[in-house]
């Protein structure tokens, strides 16, 4: 018999084009991998994938390029573009742990020459010397809570709690901040990276488009040569645009307001049994209405040996079964813009995020007030929400680079109980950031009021939603 083998096809040794032709071949070749990427040169790679990638669009072959693309000095608002994709991994600067510099900004391009542009920079000035100044009054108010240890040095006492400080002053930080991030993805993805970058709205994000298909080519000449921007993206999103703004004038702006910041707007009320059930239909051989039928006529204490059965053995890091993913949620969510940033990292999530505004307030931490900065603050967020009145008069796309951090967004967000996990269990841990564990107690608080056979084994940090905003906030 033929000895098992595991190996790497270097991308040090075969360009991404010729891994990925290497990979599709074996469908129909009986060689190695070895041998049949020893028979390839990058021009027969790209001659296969003109034909079949290009020509019959087997794109799957595409997703066996993978490309390492960094992007450095882009807008918070265009690194939201870049990693809306779901299959695709990143790692982004933190504003958790670094700091910005006085200059770390973007200037959109559709001001270049507009009577705004002086106007814009001036306040996005303010708000980066607001942040600054900040930085030491709230640094000294968390050195009061957290002590130096014995034999520590200024530079790692001030490492071990830079995040308590640092987190708490990015609220003043606007959209037009700059940042770095690193995408990993196949070329089947990257591919559609630069479709949606194209047909942006924002002229940054179709300038980095351009700049990640430029750059796609050169490892990946055949598969995104012909990645350009999509009307049917491009008109939709204008129309849709267009539809909105006589529903909103149709409707008092303050009559559209509640007070609800989580709202479980909808959920699959015998989402526990279907997940139950799932998981037994996987062991037993019967249709899965008779799975169904089976749990459905379980008396309640056979139904929690049965939820325990499922779920009782999970441990800290162990991910649930699959069958979690019968059971859905959709929630209506407000939250403030840095929270938003992480939870949208949970890119399972169906995620529908509205645009960047001041309009539904801001959230000032506790922190702030308590270091004598409050009157700051509010003065800085104020001139945030001047200006983008004035920008918003000019386009609502645009309006979005002035938008701090500490400014609330809504988001619809629908997502099964796997996920569910995945997120509360994550974003409540006690060394996430206050502004997410406070949305993540909050879900799991509802969750838990309409399900609580299943989510009841999650494993949360101990404190409430209520307890977040007590401790951490002065405003929400």
């Amino acid at each position: 018999m033929p000895e098992r083998e595991i190996y790497l096809l270097s991308p040090r040794a075969l360009s991404p084009e010729t891994i990925a032709v290497a990979f599709a071949k074996t469908s129909r070749a009986p060689e190695s991998f070895r041998a049949i990427a020893a028979e390839l040169s990058d021009e027969k790679s790209a001659q296969f994938h003109e034909k079949w990638v290009v020509g019959y669009g087997h794109a799957s072959v595409a997703e066996h390029a993978v490309l390492h693309i960094a992007f450095e000095n882009v807008s918070r608002i265009a690194i939201e573009s870049i990693e809306s994709n779901r299959l695709a991994s990143y790692t982004e600067k933190s504003t958790r742990y670094q700091k910005w510099g006085p200059d770390d900004f973007t200037v959109p391009p559709e001001l270049d020459g507009h009577p705004l542009r002086d106007e814009f920079v001036d306040t996005v000035r303010l708000l980066f010397k607001a942040y600054a100044d900040s930085l030491d009054p709230v640094r000294v108010r968390v050195f009061e809570r957290f002590p130096r240890r014995e034999n520590e040095k200024d530079e790692a006492w001030d490492r071990r709690v830079r995040s308590k400080y640092v987190d708490v002053c990015r609220f003043l930080l606007p959209a037009a901040a700059l940042a770095n991030v690193g995408m990993t993805a196949n070329a089947r993805v990257i591919e559609n990276v630069i479709r949606k970058m194209l047909s942006h709205e924002l002229a940054e994000v179709r300038e980095i488009g351009a700049q990640v298909k430029d750059v796609s080519k050169a490892e990946t000449p055949t598969l995104v040569k012909y990645a350009d921007a999509v009307p049917y993206l491009v008109e939709t999103i204008k129309d849709l645009e267009n539809r909105q703004s006589s529903i909103v004038n149709s409707v008092p702006f303050g009559d559209r307001q509640s007070e609800e910041w989580c709202t479980l707007i909808d959920y699959d009320k015998d989402g526990e049994v279907k997940a139950l059930a799932a998981a037994l239909y996987r062991f037993a051989e019967m249709p899965y209405a008779d799975a169904l039928t089976y749990v459905k006529a379980l008396p309640a204490s056979e139904l929690e040996a049965l939820a325990d059965s499922l779920l009782g053995r999970l441990g800290k890091f162990d991910v649930p079964l699959r069958e979690l993913e019968y059971c859905t949620y959709t929630f209506d969510l407000v939250m403030d813009q840095g929270a938003y940033a992480e939870f949208k990292r949970h890119r399972m999530m169906t995620q529908t995020p509205q645009r960047l505004t001041t309009r539904l307030g801001y959230a000032t931490p506790l922190l702030i007030t308590e270091a004598g900065f409050g009157s700051q603050y509010e003065a800085a967020m104020e001139a945030a929400s001047a200006m983008f009145e004035k920008l918003y008069a000019f386009s609502p796309d645009v309006a979005q680079y002035v938008v701090p951090n500490g400014f609330n967004r809504r988001v619809l967000a629908e997502f099964n109980l796997r996920e569910a996990f995945a997120f509360c269990q994550l974003r409540s841990a006690a060394n996430a950031h206050f502004s997410i564990r406070r949305v993540a107690q909050k879900m799991y608080e509802e969750m838990v009021r309409v399900h609580p056979l299943l989510t009841k084994y999650m494993k949360l940090h101990e404190e409430t939603w209520q307890g977040v905003e007590e401790g951490y906030f002065s405003e929400v």
